[in-house]
């Protein structure tokens, strides 16, 4: 990958998770400006009117505590979803945000569901559990790392608090295990030894070469000995710029 094409990925790496999580901060700031109030735009479960808050709904938050909580781990999410699953990280996104929306949709209290905690479950379930089934020690470490950060987020699973929307936090816990269950890509390269290859040829292995078919290493001897008994003679001249010849400037 050249210097340039390196740059590219890291600013695309940051650059959208940014960008998402930089607009639900300018929606609440025109909600404020204005004296504007989008909360009727949420998720109003099994009304047709309601399903246009599944594409509007996360970008709308209730106070700035509200938003705040769910900023930093949709930053933080999407970041690690966008620098480790490059091949998958539109499709966990973008479909992520409808289904979730969806299916809180289907499954929601009678009420007006807000806020982005539905795409935050999403990615944090398709992290774990991708990064588990992966079997790759990256994505495993990853794994554990978002279970170090956010492993709390699995109370709110349950209707512990009738002010928040456990329906959308399941939907989204849902859809990300999904996820890591239907999209089998290898995100990471598994590199594979040479003798863990389909073409590898025994006979042709330098290292095998050094040993018998009893697995007795073979010492080789060198074709051409030195002569130890008459060794070859070395002269080494050396010019000493201090002694000086009479008459004679050496510079």
């Amino acid at each position: 990958m050249s210097e340039t094409n390196k740059l590219d990925f890291s600013v695309e790496v940051v650059l959208y998770p940014l960008a998402l999580v930089l607009l639900m901060w300018i929606v609440f700031w025109a909600e404020i400006r204005f004296n504007w109030d989008f909360t009727s735009l949420g998720i109003n479960p099994r009304k047709v009117s309601g399903l246009a808050g599944i594409v509007l709904g996360p970008f709308i938050h209730g106070n700035l505590k509200h938003l705040f909580n769910n900023s930093i781990p949709l930053l933080v999410l999407s970041t690690a979803l966008f620098y480790f699953y490059q091949s998958l990280r539109w499709k966990v996104l973008i479909y992520g945000f409808l289904l979730s929306g969806l299916l809180t949709w289907l499954i929601g209290r009678p009420s007006l569901h807000i806020g982005a905690s539905g795409v935050v479950y999403m990615l944090a379930a398709f992290l774990f559990f991708k990064g588990i089934f992966s079997k790759q020690y990256q994505l495993t470490a990853l794994s554990l790392v978002v279970v170090f950060l956010y492993g709390g987020l699995l109370w709110y699973l349950l209707p512990i608090d009738p002010k928040i929307s456990w329906e959308g936090h399941t939907a989204g816990f849902v859809v990300g295990l999904a996820f890591a269950f239907f999209f089998k890509e290898t995100p990471i390269e598994t590199k594979k030894y040479d003798w863990e290859k389909d073409d590898y040829n025994p006979e042709e292995d330098d290292f095998l070469k050094q040993f018998d078919e009893d697995g007795n290493f073979i010492e080789k001897v060198p074709e051409e000995l030195p002569d130890i008994e008459n060794p070859p003679i070395r002269i080494v001249y050396t010019l000493n710029k201090d002694n000086k010849k009479d008459g004679e400037n050496l510079k």
